[in-house]
């Protein structure tokens, strides 16, 4: 627990911390971002400014600028700190990680330690056990139950907390390696070991051992220096690397920046010196000189700049060298390495072979170890100075071992570390030299900066003094607007050019490719005809070969007849063989059935031998009781030892029966097996038979398809050959395709299959329709080839769209397609996945039934172990002489038991391998179902979208012009083939576009999206929520059954379907078997159940392998679809990057407002354009008629340069419209991209708050686990008490029974003198004292406490008579006898006192050795929690200071995040603003409509004037022409010089109001920034103040803890010396006290000697078990020998059949060959055929190994059944006494008028219908001679009751013991199964209301009540069925009793008893049954 708080703390702080940081990247790509905008606006405002405001604007610029510079040191300083304090956190917390591995190594010591003490304490107790077994027996068995118990519970505790899934399997990890260091560690300490014991008896190799020793562990120790220092400057150089590059990049970076602003304020300056020289020149020639110094200067300056850059680059790529350098170096450093490592492996060669050495030289070391220990007599002064010269030998080998290794690896080391020192301050010194050429660069900067403003200064005073610049300013601003109008005009012409350029060249690519292909068509058509033409001249010669062929075929017709009738022949022999061999295999089937008739004889014999040997059992037990009696009553032990003998033979010659019969069996087996091995070969043989039965058939069936395909081919080649002659000359082309249809029947004759005839017919076809295609290809070529030569000028005009067309037109057809067969391939997914589910629901309850099927066999086998252990018991109290044969049963019961289990095992690895297999594909099906949906989503988006653009793109097409419908109309001649294909296109065309649009967005998301911070932090929410998924899958396992069962035939699900039922019909028939009382028709039934059994699991297995095949194949498919799929996103990427190209201005914004009103202006724009157009052609049309007219005169050149500055200007319109068109769209995606970006900031948030409680919600979990574990800790310590205080009273109960034995051979032995007169009442007890001694000997604990009960009360009964006898006798003989009594009380009395010191000693004794060992315990234990809630508490601390320093953080995030949200709160503000803006674009679009019309209207009026100037002209008024024009270019002028005053005014004011808001903007932006690092700043100091004190606080704290439990320690071993010294005087007291009581002790010594001879007969009895566990090993090693053999002759076979198949196959494929020479066109054909063959041969292989495999589980079936059959057959007619007890005692306690009540309760118990038991009640034969009869002496539960007859009244007069004999017999076969009790309604039978018995009370009653008092409120167990009522092991593990077995526990706590109500009469009947019920 502690080492997965730890891992969870550190990964929630690396977590929460990355998230902070990925919080402030991201507002800081936001600020840059609307920085960026802002300076874009700003940029283009700065143009139209007047200089006063661009000088402010500047110097606020700069001011602001150095604030951020130093911001950003500031930011940089305070993120060296977070990385340096990040650093710090990381070593902190690794130290603390490694004391929690040394905490918990320490823990597993201790606990190891605490396991061996309690495995110490059982031992002991176990000992103690037969020592008190005379009277302690009951009690010692109840204390070895609380140890289980408590082992038990603490794992149990320790198993239960609540981890995680993954914590689990890493501590599963860790204890893995920890498993595998201690077998390392026990490795090596065996061997040291063995040398030590080798270097005993060596004494001279001892010296070279342990200098090898010492080198290893040198060498060791070595290595892992090296590495860790290599590791080190490892990551030394890492981190110098990292922050050199980072500082490096900066400083390039920030050089870069400020070299590139002042070069382009140095240009800003020239131009405008250059612009202004001229018009300074006149005034002032002092300035300009003085500009142009400043210039130069400034150039100078920028010269030495980049020199410095250039330098500073130089040095960078020393360094880089340098590093490279280092880096070699580091590589020479591992080859060392190597070479050490290479040393380190000879050395410990050298090691082996020094321990061959060892091994070799071991019997000599044996030998000396002989003489040495001779030696060891020597005075011990010797010895100690060998070992002092031994030890200065190792010193001296260990000055010796370090020296070389000094020498040969430390020089190495030394020397490495040195050039690294070397290396990191040669770079240290660089990065300094660095620093400073970059403090010197700063302050040439500031030197610039400084000259600058001076030269600003100066300019603003000439502007101040000259109004002059200001005019020449002005008109410089207007030229640079012209020039700027200019450029633009010429970029977008070059753009347009280039445009042009590409379509030109892709449209010249199409037009080769056209020819290309048209060239090829024309060659293919060449070869065509001139192929036409040989063949027609073979045709002629062919024609009489064919006459030839047609007289051959004939004759071969005749030839395949003959065979035929031979191979019918053939077939009729085969026939007859095949009956032979069907005889065969009956008469082997006959001989099975014998031989399983006389298995059957075998078995029943054996069950009768079996019932025989019970009734000798009993006669036995009979017998045992008779002796016992006849032993109290005869003085002659001679007949008990005739008896024992008797019996002893008896066992003898059973034994040799059971030896006999056991022989037959092994025998019968062999047979069995033998006639099974000869069966299957037969059925192989007759498989063969089958196979060449069918080949022969299927090649006659082929043989005759062939004549009569041959046949009908001839005839139709005869009728076209008749109709070609005739018609040869006149159509050559259709005889080549006669002919050639004729060549390929004639090849299709010598096809082998008629699968490939069809093909072969089918391309035949194929090959028609082609060349009707290449005559169609023909025509259509010439007809293109027109087409092409008239279309060639119309192409020239309309490639563009052409291209552009087709592009489309192509890539939709793809597109479509792969979508078709996407959806296709979807479609039959889905309909195979709602197959496969209706038949895994099938599957479901058919296994659900299986589960439950085993559930009833596992109910069974719990039943069958405890009668077992019962028999064991029995066993155990049995006398010696049944020993042996119990032995024998109990090893043959394990052995089965053993083999059950290791079925069963296996049984579950399959089920484990298939669940596997299931879950895999669950997952592969799952990914597929997603990837459909994701698919359909994708198509419901293409719908959408497509009716979306489908408008759009119809009113384009409807505005297109009549040329482009011209252009379409020879691309429709043009694309005849393509014309079918074009609306679907054209609906489709928008798909494309908005998925481009759509992934954009998703690109766009992801990246934002998939932060680092985000994965890390969202790992252990990742974890949680697999484990869901883990436990979802589970719970959808059945569903993965879908794909194993796809593609079953409809017989396997038959098949499946009837093995179900079968085995339904089994289960049915298993439950009857159970239930019903014929055993020899159960013996049959099961064998037969057996082998059905074993055919099911055949049939099973082989669906499971097929399913197993076909999942790999689904997986292979699958994996193809995947990579298909990959290929299709590629190429669909590839299609919207080209959409993006073509339809960029589609990509508008979502408004739907803009759209319309942009839509609207552009199609009125464009009709203005068109109207534009239409009359600037008239204008040149009139121009043309001016000049032509006008050549020589000046007026028309005036107009012509007129008309082109309007056209001019009208172009400039244009890209004006252009431009702000592109503006706005600019605009609008920011406005989106905003937007976006507030959505997933709010996300973010929602997140943050999400992971804040989950937070939280763990805290609070851990604090409940904790408080839990504290309660868990004091429960355990309570327990443990109670456990110390049951053992103090097992220990006092055991004396007390001691002290009774003592008492009654006292007594025993006062009484003997007594009874010396008379000698029969002598001989009597003394025969009573020998028979009390033999059987405290030989039976157990209780029965000797009865025993002794008994002669006491015999020896009563004496002690009368005896007295009575002396009262007759003389008064001397009583004045005598009296004397003597008291003299013997006297004595005795004495004896009690002597005793009763004895005992106070021994209690005084064992009280303090209990009271040391409880406060050692209690010393380590309180050791063991104070470490543990030290622990506990640092890490609670450490886990409590984690979660305020998260709080913290998410608090300022929490802060930050606010302030995010106003900013976007003001970027929405300026958003508005921005939205207003647009509104005045659109009214200025508007305003520019106005104009455009306006234009037009003068457009108009110039054409009229120019038709009135034309007829003027005419009439010769060229004056009024000129005026007019004049007038129109007044006009212009005037419209011009309005429509700028306007536009720059409104310019500017917007533009003002832009700068005012961004300015204010940015100025806040900074002060939060400023204000938001002090707050951190602040944050990270005390944040660092803290955790120091924290640190600090713990420090002392634990210093202060060791302290006290310093003291503490030394208090208790005072006190722990203090009572030992204590101990010693009182055990010399004792001592003392002892040597006079030692003859006393003497009595107690014997009774030792007789519990030692028990231990050793038990030691026996252990010995004997392990002889036979090694026998059953010895047995089990065999068997797998045997299977390996099998295994492996199998593997054999298959493998001879393998090389078979593989000659086979290769004379198949040599066949092939020779037909793909004489047909090469069915090369696919016969591959697929080869293909089939090979599936075939290996399906044929699978199956033959399945089938071998099924009958290996089938004879291992077959055994366990038999197994199963025995243990029923011996476990099966058991009757629970107990349970007749009770039903026979609560009867007549009951009053007797409501037992009616307590019958009808029991025949509702026995399941007895109401109807019965109420004849029964109304009979008024009633009473308790009646009840007894019918329950007793009568039939068994089923007969009904009848009248008595006589015979049923004659039992009347019989005894009660024998009429309970009866009833016993009659209920040990059962006819009705128990009924059955839910097992939740019922509390486990161990209950904590238990109490200790009272001795005082009678046990039978005692037990009665107590369970009674444990279960008042519980159903009653007597009801459940055995396995529930009555468990041998506790599965909960629960209360006080443990899992200890329940065999070991007394009778009263295990068993259900029915106990007397005390009913008052009162009481009604229903009382007494709801009592009884509650009960």
């Amino acid at each position: 627990m502690s080492s997965w708080l730890g891992g969870l703390g550190s990964g929630l702080g690396q977590s929460l911390g990355q998230v902070g940081g990925s919080l402030a990247s991201l507002t800081g790509q936001i600020s840059n971002f609307t920085k960026d905008m802002l300076m874009e606006g700003t940029e283009e405002v700065e143009a139209d400014l007047p200089n006063a405001r661009r000088k402010e604007v500047e110097a606020i610029h700069t001011i602001l600028r150095s604030e951020n510079e130093r911001l950003k040191k500031l930011c940089a300083d305070l993120e060296e700190k977070h990385e340096a304090s990040e650093l710090q956190i990381k070593q902190q917390s690794m130290n603390y990680r490694h004391q929690l591995q040394q905490k918990e190594v320490e823990i597993s010591h201790l606990k190891a330690r605490q396991i061996a003490l309690q495995d110490q304490l059982l031992k002991l107790q176990s000992a103690a056990q037969p020592v008190d077994s005379g009277a302690g027996g009951g009690p010692a068995a109840t204390a070895s139950s609380p140890f289980g118990y408590g082992l038990s519970h603490h794992a149990s505790g320790f198993h239960d907390d609540d981890m995680d899934f993954g914590d689990i399997i890493s501590s599963q990890r860790e204890i893995n390696r920890l498993s595998n260091e201690v077998s390392r560690l026990e490795s090596e300490v065996g061997h040291w070991r063995h040398i030590a014991q080798t270097s005993k008896a060596q004494g001279s190799d001892s010296s070279d051992q342990s200098e090898i020793c010492k080198l290893q562990n040198i060498i060791k120790e070595l290595k892992q220096t090296r590495s860790q220092e290599i590791d080190n400057h490892q990551h030394e150089m890492s981190v110098l690397q990292n922050a050199h590059q980072q500082k490096l990049t900066e400083i390039t970076r920030r050089h870069r920046e400020e070299l590139s602003y002042y070069e382009d304020r140095i240009e800003e300056l020239e131009n405008l010196l250059q612009q202004g020289g001229p018009g300074i020149a006149v005034t002032d020639h002092s300035k300009t000189q003085e500009m142009q110094k400043s210039i130069q200067v400034l150039q100078a300056e920028k010269v030495e700049s980049t020199k410095k850059i250039e330098e500073l680059e130089n040095k960078i790529k020393d360094i880089s060298r340098k590093l490279s350098s280092a880096e070699n170096d580091r590589d020479v450093l591992r080859r060392e390495q190597e070479r050490l490592n290479v040393e380190n492996r000879q050395i410990l060669e050298e090691c082996e072979s020094l321990k061959l050495e060892c091994s070799k030289l071991q019997p000599y070391s044996e030998k000396q170890s002989d003489t040495m220990t001779e030696k060891e007599r020597i005075p011990q002064s010797l010895s100690v100075e060998e070992v002092f010269r031994l030890q200065q030998a190792l010193s001296d080998a260990e000055n010796e071992i370090k020296r070389l290794s000094n020498l040969n690896q430390d020089n190495n080391l030394a020397e490495d570390n040195l050039k690294l020192k070397m290396h990191v301050q040669v770079l240290e010194k660089e990065n300094s030299l660095l620093n400073k050429e970059k403090e010197e660069l700063h302050m040439s900067l500031s030197k610039l900066n400084s000259e600058y403003e001076v030269v600003k200064s100066t300019a603003a005073r000439d502007v101040d003094l000259d109004s002059e610049l200001c005019n020449l300013r002005q008109n410089l601003e207007a030229k640079e607007q012209e020039l700027n109008q200019s450029i633009n005009e010429k970029e977008i012409l070059i753009a347009e050019l280039e445009e042009l350029d590409k379509q030109n060249q892709e449209a010249t690519k199409h037009m080769i490719l056209i020819k290309d292909q048209l060239s090829k068509q024309q060659n293919e058509g060449d070869n065509t005809i001139s192929k036409l033409k040989k063949d027609l001249n073979d045709e002629k010669t062919r024609v009489h070969q064919l006459e030839d062929d047609k007289m051959n075929i004939t004759r071969e017709l005749d030839v395949q007849k003959e065979k035929l009738i031979q191979s019918e022949l053939v077939l009729n022999d085969l026939h007859l063989s095949k009956q032979k061999l069907e005889d065969k295999v009956d008469d082997l089937v006959d001989q099975l059935n014998k031989s399983h008739t006389q298995n059957l004889s075998i078995q029943k014999e054996n069950f009768e031998l079996q019932e025989h040997i019970k009734r000798k059992e009993e006669e036995l037990s009979r017998v045992r009781d008779e002796l016992t009696q006849s032993l109290n009553q005869d003085s002659d032990s001679n007949f008990k030892d005739n008896l024992l003998k008797e019996r002893e033979a008896e066992v003898r010659n059973l034994k040799q029966n059971l030896s006999e019969i056991e022989r037959l069996n092994e025998n019968l087996k062999k047979v069995a097996f033998d006639l099974k091995v000869e069966n299957e070969k037969l059925n192989l043989a007759c498989e063969d038979v089958r196979h060449q039965l069918e080949e022969s058939l299927s090649s006659n069936s082929l043989i005759a398809v062939e004549k009569s395909a041959v046949v009908e081919a001839l005839k139709l080649e005869k009728e076209q050959l008749e109709a070609e002659l005739c018609q040869a000359k006149k159509r050559l082309e259709e005889a080549s395709k006669y002919e050639q249809t004729i060549e390929e029947l004639s090849h299709a004759r010598h096809l082998s299959t008629s699968a490939l005839q069809l093909d072969h017919e089918h391309l035949i076809k194929l090959n028609q329709e082609k060349d009707f295609e290449i005559t169609e290809l023909k025509k259509n070529i010439e007809q293109m080839a027109t087409d092409h030569k008239e279309t060639k000028k119309m192409l020239s005009s309309s490639l563009e769209e052409q291209k552009q067309l087709t592009q489309l037109v192509n890539e939709k057809e793809i597109f479509i397609e792969k979508l078709k067969e996407r959806s296709s391939e979807l479609q039959e997914e889905l309909n195979k996945y709602t197959q496969a589910l209706r038949k895994n629901e099938i599957l479901r309850q058919t296994i659900e039934e299986k589960d439950r099927s085993l559930g009833s066999m596992k109910e069974e086998n719990s039943h069958l172990k405890e009668e077992l252990e019962r028999l064991r018991e029995q066993q155990s109290r049995a006398a010696p002489a049944a020993g042996p044969k119990t032995l024998d049963s109990i090893t043959e019961l394990e052995s089965e038991v053993n083999q059950l289990n290791i079925i069963k095992d296996n049984l579950e690895e399959e089920i484990k391998h298939h669940q596997k297999i299931i879950e895999d594909q669950n997952q592969s099906k799952i990914q597929l179902l997603q990837s459909l949906q994701e698919q359909k989503k994708e198509m419901d988006e293409f719908r959408y979208q497509h009716e979306q653009m489908n408008t759009t793109h119809t009113q384009l097409f409807l505005e297109k012009d009549e040329q482009i419908k011209n252009l379409q109309k020879t691309i429709e001649q043009i694309k005849t083939q393509l014309h079918e294909e074009r609306p679907d296109v054209q609906t489709e065309n928008s798909d494309i576009f908005q998925e481009t649009k759509v992934q954009g967005l998703h690109i766009e998301n992801g990246s934002e999206k998939h932060d680092l911070s985000k994965a890390e932090t969202e790992r252990l929410v990742k974890g949680i929520k697999e484990r869901e998924l883990e436990i979802k899958l589970l719970n959808e396992k059945n569903i993965s059954l879908t794909k194993q069962i796809d593609q079953l035939s409809k017989d396997e699900v038959g098949k499946l379907t009837q093995i179900i039922q079968q085995k339904d019909l089994e289960i049915q028939a298993l439950h009857a078997r159970i239930s019903s009382t014929s055993y020899p028709q159960d013996v049959v039934y099961l064998q037969q159940q057996l082998q059905a059994y074993a055919m099911e699991r055949e049939q099973v297995l082989a669906v499971l392998s097929e399913k197993t095949r076909e999942n790999s194949h689904l997986k292979t498919e699958y994996h193809k679809m995947m990579d298909i799929v990959a290929a299709k996103e590629a190429a669909l990427n590839k299609l919207q990057d080209e959409n993006k190209k073509l339809f960029t201005r589609f990509e508008s914004s979502g408004q739907d407002m803009f759209r319309e009103t942009i839509q609207n202006l552009s199609r009125i724009i464009r009709e203005k354009d068109i109207e534009i157009d239409a009359l600037s052609q008239k204008c040149q049309t009139l121009l043309t008629v001016l000049q032509a007219s006008n050549s020589g005169n000046e007026v028309g050149g005036v107009n012509s340069n007129q008309f082109e500055e309007l056209l001019r200007e009208r172009d400039k319109l244009k890209q004006q419209v252009k431009k702000m068109e592109e503006w706005k769209q600019q605009v609008m995606t920011t406005v989106q991209n905003m937007q976006h970006e507030s959505a997933q900031l709010q996300e973010e948030l929602h997140q943050l708050q999400a992971q804040v409680l989950v937070d939280s919600s763990n805290s609070s979990k851990l604090q409940v686990d904790y408080t839990g574990l504290i309660q868990s800790y004091e429960q355990n310590e309570t327990k443990l008490k109670n456990f110390g205080q049951e053992l103090a009273q097992v220990q006092h109960s055991i004396g007390q029974l001691c002290n009774t034995k003592d008492l009654l051979l006292g007594k025993l032995d006062i009484i003997s003198p007594q009874l010396s007169p008379e000698p029969s009442t002598a001989s009597q007890t003394a025969e009573s004292l020998r028979t009390v001694k033999s059987d405290v000997s030989s039976e157990s604990s209780k029965q000797e406490i009865e025993a002794l009960r008994r002669s006491l009360e015999e020896k009563d009964a004496t002690i009368r008579t005896l007295q009575e006898n002396n009262h007759r006798l003389s008064d001397s003989i009583a004045a005598s006898s009296e004397v003597e009594r008291k003299e013997h009380e006297q004595t005795d009395s004495e004896m009690r006192l002597l005793k009763e010191k004895q005992e106070s000693l021994q209690k005084s004794l064992k009280e303090k050795d209990l009271l040391i060992k409880a406060k050692s315990d209690q010393l380590l234990a309180l050791n063991e929690n104070l470490t543990n809630k030290v622990n506990e508490n640092e890490l609670l601390r450490q886990a409590v200071t984690n979660l305020k320093e998260r709080t913290l953080i998410l608090e300022m995030d929490i802060c930050k995040l606010k302030g995010e949200n106003e900013k976007i709160i003001e970027t929405s503000r300026g958003k508005e603003t921005e939205y207003q803006a647009l509104q005045e674009t659109n009214m200025k679009f508007s305003m520019m409509l106005r104009e455009k019309e306006f234009e037009c209207h003068s457009l108009k009026e110039k054409a009229v004037a120019f038709e009135q100037l034309l007829k003027e002209k005419e009439q010769g008024k060229t004056g009024e022409l000129n005026q007019l024009l004049n007038a129109v270019k007044s006009m212009q002028e005037k419209t011009v010089m309005f429509q700028q005053e306007r536009d720059q005014v409104m310019l500017a004011l917007k533009q003002k109001q832009m700068e005012n808001t961004a300015v204010q903007n940015e100025v806040q932006h900074l002060r939060d920034k400023e204000l938001r690092l002090n707050q951190e700043l602040e944050r990270l100091r005390n944040h660092l103040l803290e955790s120091e004190d924290s640190y600090t606080r713990e420090a002392l704290a634990a210093e202060d803890r060791e302290a006290k439990l310093r003291k503490k320690v030394t208090v208790l071993e005072e006190k722990l010396v203090s009572s030992s010294s204590a101990m010693e005087n009182a055990s010399h007291q004792a001592s003392l006290q002892v040597e006079s009581l030692q003859e006393q002790l003497n009595v107690v010594s014997k009774q030792r000697d007789e519990t030692v001879l028990q231990l050793s007969l038990s030691q026996e009895q252990v010995k004997q078990y392990a002889l036979s566990l090694s026998n059953l090993q010895m047995v089990l090693e065999h068997f797998q020998q045997e299977e390996k053999a099998m295994y492996s002759a199998e593997l054999e076979k298959h493998k001879q059949l393998v090389a078979e198949w593989k000659r086979k196959a290769e004379n198949l494929e040599g066949k092939l060959v020779s037909l793909q020479e004489r047909l090469d066109e069915a090369n696919a054909a016969l591959d697929s055929a080869s293909r089939l063959t090979e599936q075939l041969d290996l399906k044929e292989e699978q199956i033959e190994e399945l089938k071998k495999q099924n009958e290996l589980q089938q004879e291992m079936l077959d055994d366990v059944q038999k197994k199963l059959m025995n243990l029923v057959n011996s476990t099966e007619g058991k009757v629970d006494k107990v349970l007749m007890r009770n039903l026979f005692t609560g009867h007549f306690h009951t009053p007797k008028h409501q037992r009616h009540e307590v019958l009808r309760l029991m025949g509702s118990i026995l399941g007895i219908k109401k109807e019965e038991m109420d004849q029964l009640l109304t009979e008024d034969q009633g009473g308790v001679t009646r009840w007894m009869t019918g329950w007793l002496g009568g039939g068994s539960k089923s007969v009904p009751s009848t009248p008595l007859r006589p015979s049923q009244q004659s039992l009347l007069n019989s005894s009660f013991s024998e009429l309970f004999v009866k009833f016993l017999e009659t209920e040990s076969h059962p006819s009705v199964p128990p009924p059955k009790l839910s097992v939740h309604d019922m509390k486990p039978l161990d209950s904590p209301g238990r109490r200790k018995p009272d001795t005082s009370t009678p046990e039978s009653f005692k037990d009665t009540a107590e369970s009674r008092a444990g279960r008042r409120t519980d159903v009653n167990p007597f009801l459940a069925p055995r396995s529930a009522a009555v468990p041998l092991i506790n599965p909960a593990g629960l209360g006080p009793g443990g899992p200890g077995h329940l065999l070991l526990k007394p009778i009263s706590d295990v068993l259900p008893t029915f106990t007397p109500l005390p009913v008052s009469p009162d009481n009604s009947a229903g009382v007494v049954l709801k009592d009884l019920l509650k009960q």
